[in-house]
């Protein structure tokens, strides 16, 4: 997946891993990297999700909007690693007692875990035409939309309406 992040103009775009659970992606990632310290000032972001086609009539993927999260309790942190471990499971040998475990425990210091929320999704499908979307709008649970209007009253600099 390559996401894009942007800060005062300047946008940035990067590769990671992810996993995902229903429409929310999750990725790892250093709080120095620069999506990481983008995200950090400006939650939203912008993700694309594709394969490698050599010939454009075959192409498929998806474009999504909507923003990044930091799992920072204990229990989003688990639902993280379950989720991530589930599609990368070779990751839970660096979990084991031994000194990949020493290293891995170090460098997770620096590291962030995220949670990307899709607030709209493109669907781009050549083979029904040459750039053929649909869009779908994400309808979130009252209790998340009322929460959020909590935190976008709180934080009112941070946050725009959607153009």
């Amino acid at each position: 997946m390559t996401i894009a992040s942007c800060y005062r103009g300047v946008p940035w775009a990067s590769a990671v891993f992810y996993a995902s659970d229903g429409f929310d992606l999750y990725f790892l990632s250093s709080f120095k990297s620069r999506h990481g310290q983008y995200i950090a000032l400006n939650p939203r972001v912008s993700a694309a999700i594709q394969e490698d086609y050599r010939d454009w009539r075959e192409i498929r993927g998806i474009q999504l909007e909507g923003r990044a999260e930091r799992m920072r309790s204990a229990k989003q942190k688990t639902q993280f690693w379950e989720i991530y471990l589930g599609k990368f499971p070779f990751v839970k040998k660096f979990f084991e007692p031994g000194p990949l475990q020493a290293k891995l425990s170090s460098k997770l210091r620096g590291i962030g875990l995220y949670r990307i929320v899709p607030a709209a999704i493109w669907y781009l499908d050549n083979r029904k035409g040459f750039g053929h979307r649909e869009k779908f709008d994400i309808v979130e649970p009252q209790a998340k939309v009322a929460k959020r209007s909590r935190i976008r009253q709180s934080n009112a600099s941070n946050w725009r309406p959607r153009q």
